[in-house]
C-alpha cells in the first residue's frame, strides 16, 4: 500500500523555528561587530534568517528569499564570510529535499554578489574561495542527508513489511491448523459419537418395543452421546469461525430478511481477491451489520465495496448507518471492533470505526490488494 505524505508535525515546526533562531542569533551577532552595519542591514539579516523557519514547506521560496536578502546585505554592508550563514543554511535545506540545481544556483548568485561588492584584492579572492568551498559542502551535505533519510525510510519500510508478512503468515498457519483440526474431529470423533448415539437409541427403542424396562445406564449413554454431539458441533463452529460461509451480498440478503433496511453498492473493477483480504472484507461487513442491528435502532444501513483501480491496489469496505450513534458519546471498543482492527492491521490496512458527525455510525476499512493473502 502506498504511503501518504503528511505535513510537518509540531516537532518539525519547533525544529525549524530553532534553526531560524540559532542562525539568526549568529548572523545578528556577526553583523553587530561590523562598524559599517546599519539598521537596514540588521533587518535584511533578520528577514533572511526568519525565512529559514519555513524551509520544510517551501524550500525553494526560502532559498530565493535568503539569497536575495543575503546578497542585498553583502552588497550594501560589505561584511565578512560569516554573512553567508543564512544562505548556506538555505542551500543545505534545499539540497536536502532534492533541489540540488536550485541550491547550487542560489549559492552561485550569492557568491557573485559577494565578489562583485568587495575590492579586488587577494584577501577578497581568498574569502570568495572559502565561501565557494562552504557552499559546495552545503550542497554535498544536503544531498548526503537526503540519501541517508531515504535509506532510513527504506529500512523502516522493509522492517514493517517483514513484520506484517510474519503476522500474516502466523494468522494463515493458525487458520489452516484450526481447519485441519476441525476436519479431523468431524471425520473421526463425530462419526464415532454418532454411532454410539445411534446404537443407544436403537437399544432403547427395542427395549420399549418389547415392553422391557430400559436400563438407566443405557439412557445415560443416549443422553451423554447427544450432549457430546452438541458440544462437539459447537467446538467445530468455533474452529471454523474464521472461514466465511458466504459473500457480503449474502450477508446483506440475510440482514434484509431479518428486517434491517440495507443497501449494497459495489464499484470498481471486480476481480479475484487474495484469500485473507476476501475473508477480512466478509468479516467487516458481518460485524458492521451486526452492530447496526444491535445498536442503531430503526435505521438505514449502507454497505459499500469499492475495488478501486489496478493501480490503486486497495479494496475499500464501508458500513454506515443513520441510527442512534452520537459523536459526543463514542462507544467503548468491544470484541467485535477490536477483532476487526487486528484483522485489518495484520493486512497492513487502515480502519476507522466511529460515530458520524451527522448521526449514526461508520465503519470504513482500506485493505491493500497484495499477493500476500
Amino acid at each position: 500500500m502506498s504511503g501518504r505524505q503528511t505535513g510537518p508535525t509540531g516537532r518539525d515546526r519547533l525544529a525549524d523555528a530553532a534553526l531560524a533562531v540559532v542562525v539568526g542569533a549568529l548572523g545578528t551577532t556577526v553583523a553587530a561587530f561590523d562598524d559599517d552595519t546599519t539598521a537596514l542591514d540588521h533587518v535584511l539579516v533578520a528577514l533572511a534568517c526568519a525565512a529559514l523557519a519555513f524551509h520544510r514547506t517551501a524550500p525553494r521560496a526560502v532559498l530565493a528569499a535568503a539569497t536575495v536578502l543575503g546578497t542585498a546585505y553583502v552588497v550594501h554592508a560589505h561584511p565578512g564570510p560569516l554573512s553567508a550563514l543564512p544562505v548556506l543554511a538555505a542551500v543545505h535545506t534545499a539540497a536536502r529535499v532534492g533541489h540540488r540545481g536550485v541550491a547550487a544556483a542560489g549559492g552561485a548568485v550569492f557568491l557573485a554578489g559577494y565578489v562583485a561588492s568587495g575590492p579586488g584584492t587577494q584577501d577578497a579572492a581568498e574569502r570568495a574561495g572559502l565561501l565557494a568551498g562552504w557552499f559546495l559542502c552545503a550542497v554535498v551535505t544536503g544531498l548526503a542527508d537526503r540519501n541517508w533519510q531515504a535509506y532510513l525510510r527504506q529500512t523502516e519500510q522493509r522492517a514493517l513489511e517483514a513484520e506484517r508478512t510474519r503476522e500474516e503468515a502466523a494468522l494463515r498457519r493458525a487458520g489452516e491448523e484450526r481447519l485441519r483440526i476441525a476436519r479431523e474431529l468431524h471425520d473421526s470423533l463425530t462419526h464415532s459419537i454418532s454411532i454410539v448415539k445411534l446404537q443407544a437409541g436403537v437399544a432403547v427403542h427395542l427395549a420399549r418395543k418389547r415392553g422391557e424396562e430400559v436400563p438407566p445406564a443405557l439412557l445415560a449413554i443416549q443422553e451423554a452421546s447427544g450432549e457430546a454431539m452438541r458440544e462437539l458441533r459447537s467446538a467445530l463452529q468455533v474452529l471454523r469461525a474464521d472461514e466465511p460461509a458466504g459473500t457480503p451480498a449474502l450477508l446483506v440478503e440475510r440482514a434484509r430478511a431479518a428486517g434491517l433496511a440495507v443497501d449494497l453498492t459495489v464499484t470498481g473493477a471486480r476481480r479475484t481477491l487474495p484469500q485473507a483480504v476476501d475473508r477480512a472484507a466478509y468479516r467487516i461487513v458481518q460485524e458492521g451489520l451486526t452492530n447496526a442491528a444491535r445498536h442503531a435502532g430503526p435505521a438505514k444501513v449502507s454497505v459499500r465495496i469499492d475495488y478501486g483501480t489496478e493501480s490503486e491496489g486497495e479494496l475499500t469496505v464501508a458500513v454506515e448507518d443513520d441510527g442512534a450513534g452520537d459523536p459526543a458519546r463514542p462507544p467503548e471498543p468491544g470484541a467485535g471492533l477490536t477483532g476487526m482492527r487486528e484483522r485489518v492491521t495484520a493486512l497492513g490496512g487502515t480502519l476507522r470505526a466511529a460515530p458520524r458527525a451527522e448521526g449514526g455510525f461508520s465503519v470504513r476499512a482500506g485493505l491493500p490488494l497484495g499477493e500476500r493473502g
